[in-house]
């Protein structure tokens, strides 16, 4: 297996999830139903903190050169998006972290592990994530918080590409690509459960797409 089939492989099984993931009841289930500007953006904060957090971990006791360097880019990357989102937020704010893909992230030890499921795995997630957000505020007439999130989700885009070309460095083997495409889909998953999780407690229907 190389990147290319790896990433085809966990769209592909995920594809539903991912699917569902994409569909503008996202923004329902990440702002308790509250769709104003401001919850988005809070919503927005908190999945760059969260992030941020995460890769800063990662880097901080990261043993493998090549991934300590991504992990710190990354977190780099997240500190400039939770500002800029930050900036857009009048008024007090103080970004919450953590959450159940969080969660999971952090108790990856496993370079390649952390890799597929924070740089991957998690990318997958937070395009999609964007292009609602994006999608919201296009809506709203606001086409420059939509210009911003679409370089957010283009910057997302570069790590799970940069994600993916380490994968080919530091899988050799059948056995490695597999646990990679493990954690991967697992991290896909866990978002999964928590946004059909809170559709639930809203009433929503999780399955039909929009």
């Amino acid at each position: 297996m190389n990147a290319a089939e790896f990433r085809e492989s966990v769209e592909s099984e995920k594809a539903s999830q991912l699917d569902r993931l994409g569909s503008s009841k996202l923004l329902i289930a990440l702002t308790d139903g509250d769709l104003d500007e401001r919850s988005v953006l809070e919503s927005a904060a908190d999945s760059e903190r969260s992030a941020l957090t995460t890769f800063s971990e990662w880097a901080d006791d990261e043993s493998h050169d090549a991934a300590r360097e991504a992990f710190a880019d990354a977190a780099d990357q997240e500190r400039r998006h939770l500002d800029l989102v930050a900036d857009e937020i009048e008024g007090e704010y103080d970004p919450g972290d953590g959450g159940p893909m969080h969660a999971y992230l952090r108790g990856r030890e496993e370079t390649t592990e952390r890799v597929a499921a924070g740089m991957v795995g998690r990318s997958m997630v937070s395009v999609r994530a964007h292009t609602q957000v994006i999608s919201f505020f296009v809506n709203e007439a606001d086409e420059a918080r939509a210009d911003l999130f679409r370089d957010l989700k283009t910057d997302t885009r570069g790590t799970l590409d940069a994600g993916l070309e380490l994968l080919d460095e530091l899988c050799d083997g059948d056995e490695d690509w597999e646990r990679a495409e493990m954690v991967a889909g697992y991290v896909i998953q866990v978002a999964y459960d928590d946004y059909v999780d809170a559709l639930s407690e809203l009433g929503v229907e999780p399955k039909s797409l929009c």
